[in-house]
């Protein structure tokens, strides 16, 4: 088959580093344009524009979504993975078989921008990929494949995305086969689930919370937009932590140095600070920013 591919992140790499040498023709990439980031404001292009010039596939750009129509009129069939746009019905209809979509979680839990930080978050134990035909729904569409996974339990939203990228060239594979075949795609069904994007403001941690959720928030929101919390008025982030059952009694948000660990107390149990970024400075464990930070009697973060 003729195919374009509309993405965005470095989560769809392994799908195009499989796509480049399959016996399908990889013809065309469609990503976002370049966009300004850092503190100087300089324009980068996505990980997918960046591939596809290294790999010489020709790549589109459109400004606006109307301008994609003519970038797949001469394909066969359309895969989307995270290019992070809604594409109408007009354009969906356009390549031979359509468009089909991959997706990060077992559809029809977790539709929407977030599946793998919001399943971490939920504390679930297993996800997956979808692939699924595109309708004017979100992520909604009917089902050629999926293949489920564990979540490790220390496992954060940046390490299952990696797990669930190489996952989805297998789910590909079986849908792109079920499709030459003829197979329709069967609607979801099942109780479903948004997974709206995440904020700012809802990674800063609630210390009133359990100790087990807290630890959820704080594996799903690394890298981004990562855990935070304040201590002494500025900003605390929180790359990783864990669940202590052996410390002492501690007040929600209180900070204490128990033996060679950094803990902080929570609704019921407390917690093991492991890897923290203070205000102004780079990551460092959590017990030497502690020891530099002196804390007082009963000093809490908030």
């Amino acid at each position: 088959m003729r195919i374009a591919v509309a993405a965005t992140p470095e989560v769809a790499l392994p799908a195009l580093h499989w796509l480049q040498t399959s016996e399908h023709d990889l013809v065309r990439i469609i990503s976002q344009p370049d966009k300004p980031s850092g503190r100087g404001q300089e324009r980068h292009a996505s990980p997918v524009s960046n591939w596809a010039m290294a790999n010489s596939v020709d790549l589109v750009r459109p400004e606006i979504v109307g301008e994609i129509d003519a970038a797949i009129a001469d394909v066969d069939l359309l895969i989307t993975i995270g290019y992070g746009r809604i594409l109408p019905p007009t354009t969906i209809s356009i390549p031979k078989f359509g468009c089909i979509n991959l997706h990060f979680s077992l559809l029809p839990k977790y539709r929407g921008a977030a599946p793998v930080q919001r399943a971490i978050e939920a504390g679930e134990t297993q996800s997956g990929v979808t692939v699924f035909a595109l309708d004017a729904g979100m992520d909604t569409g009917p089902i050629y494949t999926s293949i489920t996974t564990p979540i490790e339990p220390t496992m954060r939203s940046f390490e299952l995305l990696d797990k669930l990228s190489h996952i989805g060239v297998d789910a590909l594979k079986q849908a792109l086969l079920e499709i030459e075949k003829g197979t329709q795609p069967i609607p979801q069904t099942g109780e479903s689930s948004l997974a709206a994007k995440i904020t700012r403001e809802e990674a800063r941690l609630d210390w009133s919370l359990p100790a087990h959720s807290l630890v959820n928030k704080i594996r799903a929101f690394y890298p981004q937009p990562q855990a935070w919390t304040l201590f002494r008025g500025q900003p605390l982030k929180i790359s990783s932590a864990r669940v202590s059952d052996v410390v002492p009694d501690l007040q929600q948000g209180e900070l204490r140095i128990f033996g060679s660990d950094c803990v902080i107390g929570t609704l019921d149990k407390a917690i093991i600070l492991e890897r923290v970024t203070p205000a102004g400075k780079k990551e460092m464990s959590a017990l030497d920013w502690s020891r530099g930070a002196r804390f007082e009697d009963a000093e809490r973060c908030g």
